[in-house]
């Protein structure tokens, strides 16, 4: 009887202990499942295939030194035409300001508007969804944010190898949310962006990215090539900073910026 009456005072014993243990183990357990749901989430709208040529285009061009970056200021030559451009990773944001022959121009786009200042002053401001898309397109590829899967909402597919004046390729199609789709070319070799190819207009449009220089934590292409006559305009760039971008510079100040398209105007003394 003595023995039953300890068989039964043991069993909340064993009860309490047991419920102790998976109270030490919950934390670990969450953090082992978060840690294999991970990858999933890292290649969010991307197919595997498509993620792990992205991962590799992420590893071999800085890895986790893309996140510490808030801001990015480049400037060099467009087109034969000098310029300078501000871009927000992290957030949609880009302005671009080129002084062409006859005068300066800015461009400016912040994720929901579309704008433009012309070196007469005359002022372009849209939301509409052709306008937006385009925007959003430049603003989403020549930033990088592709290497960023979970956080632009963008799709991936994987197309196969491609091979291109005897270099082998990892294809990638790439459709930012609202955005149109680019073909991104990655050296089988280096794992790095080679080209960038434009399938929505009549015919193919393509840039070589090139001229790979390490700044700061990350590895970025200094020049992009149009590839054939008519194509677009050539950009060099010469500096590059990243230093945290003003959201401001990305929403049209119509007081600013007609001021400053008329300054650049002025005939130097």
């Amino acid at each position: 009887m003595a023995g039953r009456r300890r068989r039964i005072l043991d069993k909340p014993r064993r009860l309490v202990q047991a419920g102790m243990l998976i109270r030490f183990l919950r934390p670990l357990l969450i953090a082992l499942a978060l840690a294999g749901l991970a990858p999933a989430a890292l290649a969010q709208g991307y197919s595997p295939a498509a993620a792990q040529v992205i991962g590799r285009a992420f590893a071999a061009s800085g890895g986790a030194g893309w996140y510490l970056l808030r801001g990015w200021r480049e400037s060099g030559q467009v087109g034969g035409a000098p310029y300078e451009r501000w871009m927000d990773p992290v957030r949609y944001g880009l302005r671009e300001e080129v002084r062409e022959p006859h005068g300066l121009s800015i461009a400016g786009f912040n994720g929901q508007a579309f704008w433009r200042v012309a070196p007469d002053g005359a002022m372009t401001a849209v939301n509409d969804h052709a306008a937006l898309a385009q925007a959003r397109t430049t603003a989403f590829f020549e930033g990088g944010l592709y290497l960023f899967p979970g956080r632009f909402g963008a799709k991936g597919d994987y197309l196969g190898v491609r091979r291109l004046k005897g270099r082998a390729y990892q294809v990638v199609n790439v459709t930012p949310w609202n955005g149109r789709p680019r073909e991104l070319w990655f050296d089988a070799a280096s794992h790095l962006l080679g080209r960038i190819v434009d399938r929505t207009g009549p015919r193919p449009r393509a840039v070589a990215v090139q001229d790979y220089r390490k700044v700061g934590p990350v590895r970025v292409a200094f020049r992009y090539t149009p590839e054939g006559a008519g194509q677009g305009l050539a950009r060099q760039i010469e500096t590059l900073a990243f230093t945290p971008a003003d959201r401001g510079l990305f929403s049209l100040d119509r007081e600013q910026a007609v001021a400053k398209v008329r300054a650049a105007a002025l005939p130097k003394p």
